[in-house]
Order: structure tokens, then sequence, then C-alpha cells
């Protein structure tokens, strides 16, 4: 098994029933190394050596290398101090039994600087078999990645609102596509004249953008195609949408929940502009937020407007406070006092639509907010008018009155869908600037989104 460690013998050598030499005793070795033929002879069969199968230790095989022989026999010792022979009658010592497995540390120590390049040759073998246990925990290391590849799914909910918003984005530009179409037929032509500029006024007026708004668009238009060198009319149509994005920035303002407790939302509007399907959307909206809603049907004037509004409470999941044929006022203040008991977020006031030119209605109207505030100090925080996106110009007129009568903090834009415009919100936003928290386009209740100048201003221009 390790007749590759023997070597030639000397001449001299004793004989086969003598005491077997100690490592420890043998002389030091001297200069001279043994030849490169006594080391390259092939080693003698097992066979013939007397000493049997661990004969191999009755050889001085010191002479090759006593620092590498010494670990295995013995442990190091003192020069002064030699150790004493083992008895007779032991042949050979139990020690050898320790290379049958070899060890990384005891059994290939590292070679000595001062050794021959033969001798190290002739090692070269017992240091390849040693070395192959160390390289077998090498594939531990191979686990060191799997935290990272469980980290890697963390940032999908972030992605997913994106499908989401996208699919609203194109429901917009559906509804907004013939106010679209009739802007977008301008840019057809090669030049940029004066007679694109005038086919450009009048689209803009038939959607509804208002006199002074469309005034302010294409002064703003033009210096802007005098920066940017424009020469082609589909760059001046991009100009455009960053021109009417930048118009309607002072509408895009977030809807603030959290700052009362709770926050009261009083919702007015005409007749038939979507008060209270506008108040289900936002009710949705706000539970997909975690925010708990309380509902008061104070339309106490339409036939069935209380059963209608407690149709989208049950579908929302939430309270409703209502009384039959009360008065709007006193349901908008038990509202509020429920609310407050009950530890709700929000409360949302319906209220019957009206016109503004119903001087009576809107008094009373001004009724329920005086009244609110006397079941909460600081009450309506929220004062929101739902307007419809295809009543044009009277969209600004409404806007007009409802501010002058409850300092409106908000608006609501409606039946975005269809034969809608839009064009009004650059008018409102001229004239009129009253923040627009939400835009519907649909019936349905994931239909009414938070309003974007810069998406609004895309879509409209198709």
């Amino acid at each position: 098994m390790f007749s590759f460690f023997k070597k030639k013998s000397p001449p001299a050598r004793p004989p086969e029933g003598s005491a077997p030499i100690q490592p420890t005793a043998a002389p030091a070795p001297t200069p001279a190394a043994p030849s490169a033929a006594a080391l390259a002879e092939p080693p003698a069969a097992s066979g013939s050596d007397s000493g049997g199968l661990f004969g191999w230790l009755s050889k001085p095989v010191t002479a090759l290398n006593p620092d590498a022989v010494a670990p295995v026999a013995v442990p190091p010792a003192t020069p002064s101090a030699p150790p004493s022979p083992p008895p007779p009658s032991t042949p050979a010592p139990p020690a050898p039994a320790a290379p049958s497995v070899p060890t990384p540390a005891t059994d290939v120590p590292p070679p000595a600087p001062a050794q021959a390049p033969a001798q190290a040759a002739a090692l070269a073998p017992a240091a390849t078999v040693a070395l192959a246990p160390v390289a077998a925990p090498v594939p531990s290391p191979a686990a060191a990645p799997e935290p990272v590849i469980a980290s890697v799914p963390a940032p999908a909910p972030t992605a997913a609102p994106e499908p989401a918003r996208k699919g609203w984005l194109d429901r917009l530009k559906s509804g907004l596509r013939k106010t679209g179409s009739s802007i977008a037929t301008v840019f057809t032509g090669t030049r940029i004249d004066d007679a694109l500029y005038e086919e450009l006024e009048d689209a803009l007026l038939m959607a509804d953008t208002g006199v002074k708004a469309t005034q302010w668009l294409l002064t703003d238009l033009k210096r802007r195609v005098k920066e940017a060198k424009a020469t082609e009319p589909a760059a001046v149509k991009g100009l455009l949408a960053d021109a009417l994005a930048e118009l309607l920035r002072p509408l895009e303002k977030p809807l603030v929940i959290g700052e009362h407790q709770p926050t009261v939302i009083m919702v007015a509007g005409v007749n038939g502009a979507g008060k209270t399907t506008s108040i289900g959307k936002l009710t949705r909206h706000l539970a997909q937020h975690d925010q708990k809603v309380l509902l008061a049907a104070a339309d106490t004037f339409r036939a069935a407007a209380r059963e209608q509004l407690g149709v989208w409470a049950d579908r929302n999941t939430v309270e409703i406070v209502s009384q039959e044929g009360g008065d709007p006022a006193a349901v908008s203040f038990d509202a509020v006092t429920a609310g407050k008991a009950r530890g709700k977020d929000v409360v949302l006031v319906d209220t019957a639509g009206r016109l503004p030119t119903q001087l009576h209605l809107m008094e009373e109207l001004k009724k329920i907010r005086r009244v609110v505030t006397k079941a909460d100090a600081t009450a309506p925080h929220e004062v929101l008018l739902v307007i419809d996106g295809n009543t044009g110009q009277n969209a600004l007129a409404q806007v007009r009155a409802f501010d002058d009568a409850l300092q409106l903090t908000g608006l609501v834009v409606t039946k975005l869908d269809g034969t809608a415009k839009g064009g009004v919100l650059a008018a409102i936003a001229q004239e009129r600037p009253v923040p627009v928290y939400f835009i519907g386009v649909g019936e349905k209740l994931e239909d009414l989104e938070t309003f974007n100048a810069r998406e609004f201003a895309q879509a409209l221009l198709g």
C-alpha cells in the first residue's frame, strides 16, 4: 500500500533478525543526497521483505526527509532526552497504524525549504493524495446566494399598480377620444404657420376650453415653439401637451385624510351630476386605503335617494345614517356625532341636487354647513362639488356659484366618457382654480381615479 516510500537498501544493511533501528537514534543526514538513479529505481516487491506489511519502518527512511517522518513516529523531543526504545516483545510500535487513514494535519507536513528537487519529486504523489479530502467542503459556499434570490421578488407589490393605472389611462383616452381626434387633425399638415394656429384655436374652443384659456394656451405654445425651434407640426402637438399640463398643474392636489377625526366631507352638485354614485366610488377608494367610512343620507328630497345610498353602503360594507322624511341638516348633525362616537375616519354627507339659480335651496345648503359646524367646530373639512363633464362651460358657472356659497375645497368631474369634451378643466384652471380630486369615466366602482395633470393633457390631445 505504501511501497512507494521504499528505496534501494545500502550495502551494509543489518541482518533481518536484528533489532529495529530507532528513527531518533539515526545519525544526522549526510550532505550527499542519494543519486537520482537510486531514487528512480522501482521499489522492491512487498513480499520479499521479511518485515511484513509495515516492514518499511525498519528502513532508514529518515535519510530522505527526517522532518516528514518524525511527526508520524513520535512527538517532537529535545536532542538531550531521546525516547527509550520500545520493548523487544513488540515487533513494531502501534503508531504506524495511523498512516492507513491520512489526515492533512499529521500525514502531510509542509516540505522543508532545503529539500532537494529529486526528493520533492518523490514526495509529490503523497501530497496529491493528502489534498483530496480537503477539496470536499468546497461546495458549501454555494448556499450563500440563497437569501439574495429570495429577496428578488420583494419589489413585486410596487409594480402591481402599474397595469391597473394603465388600464385607467386607456379608459380615460377612450372617453376623451372625440376631443382628442378633433385636435389631432390640426397637426396633420406639413407647415407651422398662422393657418395652423387658427385651426388649433377653433379646435380648443370646440373642446370647451374657453376664450381665456385658449388665448393663454396659444400664447404659451408659440413661445415654446420658438424656444424649441420646432419645424414639424407633430412636434407642436407635444409642446401643446406640455403647455396644457402646466395650465392644469394647480388643479392637481391630493385629498388629505387623517388630520381630523373624523374627516367630514360634504358633497354637493346639481341634479343628475352623479353625486350619489360618486360617493359610492369615493367610499370604495377610501376603504382601499383602510379608512372607516360613515355615510349620511342628507338627500331627503329626491325619491329613493336614501335607498340608492344604502345600496352603495351595502356594496362597500360601511354604515349609514338616514332618516325618512327628516331634515337634511339634522341628518348631517347626527351623522357627524355618530362618526365621532364610533371612531370613524371619514363621514360623507350626501346632499340633494339643486341648481345654483334656486336661491332658497342654496340657502338650505348653507344651513347644512352651519349645523355640521355645531357638531364639530372644525367641520366640514372638505366641501366637494360634483360636476358633469358633458355640461361644457356651464360647469364653470356651477363652480363659481357653489364656491361663493360654500367655499369649495375640491371638485369631482364625472362622465368623461362618451361625448365629454374635457376642455372645461382648462377654463376652470384659468378662472377658478379649485383642485380636482377625482375624475370618473364610467359607472363602475373602479371608474373613479385621482386627477393627474400630465395624464389628462395627453389623453385630451389624443
